[in-house]
């Protein structure tokens, strides 16, 4: 925690779980959505998120270099950023979000394929957040699918 970077990459903290740390990153991210969401339109948001991103991209890299592992376990800015992408698109309901967070947690942590290649092959802060944006696109695809099945 010693730079702004660390800071921002451990997910002010979060990341310093000492049980799964990807998921405490990821309830997070979830809490504070609607401190987020709210006062932005859907395109200040998704420019914003954009932004995260590229900000995520340079903390990971940079805290990744410090604790001499470029995917630490305590970086969980990638997860925070997917969740937000991921509840912008999920119907804002409590179970709807609570899927939704299983659904990220579950494709984050068995990293099917492609999440497994990139996770593997791209390294740096654009490998860091790649995986997750890549679970998100995994959850949105599921979600849509439930959605449209049960209903929001």
């Amino acid at each position: 925690m010693s730079h702004p970077a660390h800071f921002i990459s451990l997910g002010f903290g979060a990341g310093l779980s000492p049980k799964a740390p990807g998921t405490a990153g990821t309830l997070l991210a979830w809490v504070l959505y609607p401190l987020l969401r709210a006062p932005l339109s859907e395109p200040t948001f998704l420019f914003l998120l954009c932004a995260l991103f590229i900000a995520g991209i340079l903390a990971a890299e940079r805290t990744g270099r410090a604790l001499g592992v470029s995917d630490h376990g305590a970086i969980v800015w990638d997860e925070m950023v997917a969740m937000w992408l991921v509840l912008a698109f999920t119907p804002a309901t409590l179970l709807w979000q609570a899927i939704a967070v299983a659904l990220f947690r579950l494709f984050d942590i068995t990293k099917p394929p492609p999440i497994r290649w990139a996770d593997s092959k791209i390294k740096g802060g654009f490998g860091v957040m790649l995986d997750d944006l890549l679970a998100a696109g995994f959850t949105l695809l599921v979600l849509a699918v439930l959605v449209s099945l049960f209903g929001a």
